[in-house]
This record gives structure tokens, C-alpha cells and sequence, in this order.
């Protein structure tokens, strides 16, 4: 699609993500993916959450991108967050997350003034869909805005529909239910679907949830980290039933080609992850399982320590990133007086905080992913070419986990069944066995037919994804297709 480069000159697309690793990480990608375009970008967030991608938007600059990063001062001392506390990720307790959105919402005026200064002046705003004070900025400033929301179509269409029919009320908590109106035959348990259906006593939160979704009502469209291939009905039903706009622009963790933008996105100097990498390399191909719960792991720790002696049982090689959100002391304690880490040594190689995903998923040797289906780690996983074992935590996670299993059919469920809502993981039991963790691992990696066409579909999924990156395919396209919108509503065609 050739565009005027007139037209093009006069846009500038701001991204606003949320301060969250799992929200920032793919609308910094896009960001990256819309500068190599021959657009202006600028990317806003907070001082220290700038620092976590700045060497990657420093290396995007020097390749000619016309892309920026402006900072915003987070104010945590206004609302009682302790000093440095700017990512979801670095909050001492989730008891303080009502404190953070108070803080989010305090950065209307900043970023009003911000955004005001610019030129050219914004064309577009795309922003992380909790982010809600930009909804008001936007339209003061007059300018569209478009909602990155870091799910998949299915989780929409799935949660779109189920808001409507409601049919899980009328089972109990431990009961199946069919979602109603989608391409597949999907069943859930009550006790499986996200927040958003289990209001709870926290009134805030529940207003909060209300206005993200009227939010997203009024705005111009939704942009997704997703590829049509992978979901095309669910992208078709659900842009038939909400009325929305969707762009599906992914996956959009393939902008990073080689093994230093791999590095640099996980907030590292060049170096970081060779260790990995080196590691790696003394293993035979598909042999190793990578394990990762998510950068805001729910898991009490002694699910965590099944999980650990189900990775001793399986006697193979793996890498397991123990991210410690919940409960990091008490796995201390246990990593100290178990040996576990003695017992494996040579085979297990432990990574206390965060790793380097995409450079290690990338790697030949990994041979399964053993994941708590958040949306990112599942599109890394499926860019990887690797069968997944699912382990949903929370969120809209055991939906991703029903698209993995059941419609994609490229992984096999550790068998977790309920889900652990933010600040109630006290309340949550081990759901998943030493065995479960075993068996699963051996149902994907093992000997078998069945087996090995798991393997084959999850590699035939990772071409697809490339491709709908590459110039021409879907995602691609999808890009120029929103650009193009763009230019049109702010008249800059003629």
C-alpha cells in the first residue's frame, strides 16, 4: 500500500502503555514496528520505566526511526506509594494497587501539558486500555484514540458474549458451562473465568472495570497483539458483535530479529542472557523445558514447589524463571533447605527474577513451554514453534488456555482449576501435582503419533506467524490498514 509520504510527515502516533512489563513490552514492539514506517512516535511513561527499553529505542534511532520516548513524573509520594514504585510489578503488596491507579489517574494533567507542546501535534493516541484518565485527555486535545487491549480476539469475543448471555450464573462454581455464540465448543468452570465476572466486594475495582469498557466503547477502534491466521473467525464474530474497529498487528515480539534486540528488550545490557545462551547451546535440539509463571506470579509457594519436584521427576534439562511476586521468602527458605538445586545441578538451571524470554524461547534447544498463558508468553511461545503446557493463573488466562488446547490444539493442560484473584492467594491450594507437572511435560515431549503432530502443528503456527509479520502478509498490512485510517479521519489525504 503506498502511502503519500506528505501525509505520512504530518502524522504522530503517541503510545501510552500501562506500567506493567506484560502491558509495556508489546506497545513499545508496535511502537517500534509503526516508527520503521516513516511516522513520528513518541512513546510516554515514567523515568524508570523508560530505562527498561531505552538502549532498544537508542539502537531503533541510529537505524533512522523517527521514534522518542517522553517521560512523565510518576507520583507516587501524592498517593502513599513508596519511592521508585512505577510498574505494577514493583508494588511491595497488591493491597497498594488502588493506591497506583490513583496515581495513574493523577497524570491526566501532565500529560495533557505534555502532549499539548508536541509537533507535530498528535495525530493518534493508542493507550493501554486500564489507562483510563487518557480517555479525558484525548478528548480535550481533540485527537482519536485507540485502545490496545493485550489479549487475543477469542478472550474478547469469549468475554464479550458471555457479559451478554451471562449463562454462568445460573450454574454453581464447580459446574461446566458451553460459551455461548463462538465458532468452538469451549466449556469453562465459574470458578475459571476472569475478575471481571467475579465483582466481589471491591466496589472501586468494579467501577474501574465499568469504565474501561465504556471507554473502549467510545473509541475509534482496538489494536491487538495477534495475527488473523491464528484466530481469523474470532477477529470476524467479534468485530460483527461489539461494533469495534480491530487491527490485529502481531505478533508484534517478532520486531525483535536478532539475538541483541532480543536481549536489549529485556531491560539488559548486550551480555545479559549469554550465560542462557551458552547454557543452551550444550543441549541437543527440543530437548529442554522452559518454565515461566509470569511476571506477576500468583502461585503460592507450595504449588510452586510441586511444580519444582515435577521438573526433578521428568529427569530432563530445564530452565525455570522464578519471578517470586508472591511469596519470594518463603521459596528462599525452601530452595535453602531442600537441596533441590543441589540435586539438579548441571540439568537445572534456576533464574532468580527476570529473564530474557524471547531470546531463550528462540533458542533450538527448548523443546516445551511450560507457561501461565498470559497473552504474551503464549504468542512468544507460538512464535517459538514449541508445544505449550498450560498452567493459568489468573485473569483472562484459562481462556487462552481453552485457545492453546482446544481450537489451536499445539499444547495439553497441567490440569489447574480455578483461579487465583489478585490478593486472594492466601486462599488458593495446590491444584496442580508433582505428576500433573511430569505427565504433561512427557504428553508433549514424549514418544507417540500424537505427540509428535502436537510438535508438528505448533511449528506450522510459528511459520504462520512470521509470515503475518513479514511485508505483505497479515499483520503487516493491518499496520498500513490503521496508518491509513489515520491520514483519512484527520483529513490528511487531500
Amino acid at each position: 500500500m503506498a502511502m503519500d509520504s506528505t501525509a505520512l510527515r504530518h502524522l504522530h502516533f503517541v503510545f501510552i502503555p500501562l506500567m506493567a512489563p506484560g502491558h509495556l513490552l508489546p506497545m513499545v514492539d508496535m511502537a517500534k514496528l509503526m516508527a520503521q514506517r516513516q511516522v513520528k512516535v513518541s512513546i510516554v511513561t515514567t523515568p524508570l520505566n523508560s530505562i527498561q527499553f531505552q538502549a532498544g529505542i537508542d539502537k531503533e534511532i541510529r537505524s533512522g526511526s523517527s521514534i522518542q520516548i517522553l517521560n512523565v513524573q510518576f507520583p507516587c509520594e501524592e498517593v502513599g506509594l513508596p519511592e521508585g514504585c512505577e510498574s505494577l510489578d514493583t508494588l511491595p503488596s497488591m493491597d497498594l494497587l488502588n493506591n497506583f491507579s490513583i496515581a495513574l489517574d493523577l497524570l491526566q494533567q501532565p500529560l495533557e501539558e505534555l502532549l499539548e507542546k508536541q509537533r507535530p501535534f498528535p495525530s493518534c493516541i493508542i493507550v493501554d486500555k486500564y489507562f483510563l484518565c487518557v480517555a479525558e485527555v484525548a478528548n480535550k486535545l481533540n485527537v482519536p484514540i485507540i485502545i490496545f487491549d493485550g489479549t487475543s480476539c477469542f478472550c474478547l469475543l469469549c468475554t464479550h458474549n458471555l457479559q451478554k448471555d451471562k449463562v454462568y450464573e445460573a450454574v454453581s462454581a464447580e459446574e461446566k458451562f458451553l460459551i455461548p455464540r463462538i465458532p468452538h465448543r469451549i466449556e469453562l468452570k465459574k470458578s475459571q473465568l476472569p475478575g471481571i465476572f467475579n465483582p466481589g466486594s471491591d466496589l472501586t475495582l468494579k467501577a474501574r472495570r465499568e469504565k474501561v469498557m465504556e471507554v473502549a466503547e467510545k473509541s475509534y477502534g482496538i489494536v491487538v497483539n495477534s495475527f488473523e491466521e491464528l484466530e481469523a473467525e474470532y477477529v470476524k464474530e467479534y468485530q460483527r458483535f461489539s461494533g469495534h474497529k480491530v487491527w490485529c498487528v502481531g505478533p508484534v515480539s517478532l520486531s525483535n530479529r536478532d539475538d541483541i534486540d532480543k536481549s536489549l528488550r529485556s531491560r539488559r545490557n548486550l551480555s545479559y542472557g549469554n550465560e542462557y545462551v551458552k547454557w543452551l547451546d550444550s543441549w541437543s535440539p527440543r530437548s529442554v523445558i522452559y518454565v515461566c509463571l509470569g511476571s506477576l506470579n500468583r502461585a503460592i509457594p507450595e504449588q510452586l514447589i510441586e511444580l519444582g519436584r515435577g521438573l526433578e521427576a521428568t529427569k530432563r534439562p530445564f530452565i525455570w524463571v522464578l519471578r517470586g511476586a508472591y511469596g519470594r521468602e518463603e521459596m528462599e527458605k525452601w530452595l535453602l533447605e531442600d537441596g533441590f538445586e543441589e540435586r539438579v545441578k548441571g540439568r537445572g538451571l534456576l533464574i532468580k527474577g527476570w529473564a530474557p524470554q524471547v531470546l531463550i524461547l528462540s533458542h533450538t534447544a527448548i523443546g516445551v513451554f511450560v507457561t501461565h498463558c498470559g497473552w504474551n508468553s503464549t504468542l512468544e511461545g507460538i512464535c517459538a514453534g514449541v508445544p505449550l503446557v498450560t498452567f493459568p493463573l489468573f485473569a483472562e488466562q484459562f481462556l487462552n488456555e481453552q485457545l492453546v488446547v482446544q481450537v489451536m490444539k499445539t499444547g495439553v493442560s497441567a490440569g489447574a482449576e480455578s483461579v487465583v484473584h489478585l490478593g486472594e492467594e492466601h486462599k488458593s491450594m495446590v491444584q496442580v501435582t508433582r505428576e500433573n507437572v511430569k505427565d504433561s511435560i512427557e504428553n508433549v515431549m514424549g514418544e507417540g503419533q500424537e505427540k509428535k503432530e502436537i510438535r508438528e502443528r505448533a511449528r506450522k503456527y510459528a511459520d504462520m506467524a512470521r509470515k503475518a509479520m513479514e511485508q505483505g502478509g497479515s499483520s503487516y498490512r493491518n499496520m498500513s490498514l490503521l496508518i491509513d485510517h489515520i491520514v483519512h479521519v484527520k483529513g490528511l489525504h487531500n
